[in-house]
């Protein structure tokens, strides 16, 4: 029954979005700094590659998932430099007090593609689906393109919903943070993502 792959696909982004990395964690920093808003852009960008994968898997389009595997190499250097770049400048980064309300447009922007750029580029994303599509028995759509869009549709908005949780629940604490801490967050937060860019450039030798 289509609905199954509409749930199913639920369950397999919100499955993918949860467990912490750095997305969730520039997540949690721009919606104590800049607002829910801007943490909730920063989530979509995420949702939106997780869909982008979603698409490959559910439309059986293994050429292209062949590249991806075959290509970790350059994958995990991209990701890891940009990762790298990401937290020195949240490291360096001095919050503001301005509202979401009064966030640019450039900045939701920026931060909807970051987090898109920084899922897409993480080869461990593609891995990861095909470990829940097969635990779920999701290895095919049979074809059927319908299928294969609510599958892909699900995705988004399962990972969709974890984002929109987590940022709801972040800002609620937001107004106990002072500026001074949040340039304690940031720091810490960039010393984190730093951490992780440098695991994948490491890894890249080991």
């Amino acid at each position: 029954m289509d609905l199954n792959f509409l749930l199913r696909g639920l369950a397999i982004g919100f499955s993918i979005a949860t467990p912490v990395g750095p997305v969730g964690v520039l997540c949690i920093l721009r919606t104590l700094a800049e607002g829910r808003v801007s943490g909730l852009f920063s989530g979509l960008g995420a949702a939106t590659a997780d869909a982008i994968y979603g698409c490959v898997a559910g439309f059986g389009v293994t050429f292209i998932s062949s590249i991806l595997i075959n290509q970790q190499i350059l994958f995990r250097l991209t990701g890891g430099l940009f990762l790298c770049y990401l937290g020195v400048k949240t490291f360096l980064a001095r919050p503001s007090e301005q509202s979401a309300s009064t966030t640019r447009h450039f900045g939701l922007a920026g931060a909807y593609a970051s987090t898109f750029f920084l899922t897409l580029t993480n080869p461990m994303t593609i891995l990861s689906f095909a470990a829940i599509f097969a635990v779920l028995g999701l290895v095919s759509t049979g074809g059927n393109f319908v299928s294969a869009a609510l599958l892909v549709l699900g995705i988004f908005f399962g990972s969709a919903s974890w984002w929109f949780l987590l940022s709801g629940g972040i800002s609620l604490f937001r107004s106990r943070f002072s500026l001074n801490w949040l340039h304690w967050v940031s720091r810490v937060s960039g010393i984190i993502i730093l951490g992780f860019g440098l695991i994948v450039l490491v890894s890249l030798v080991g």
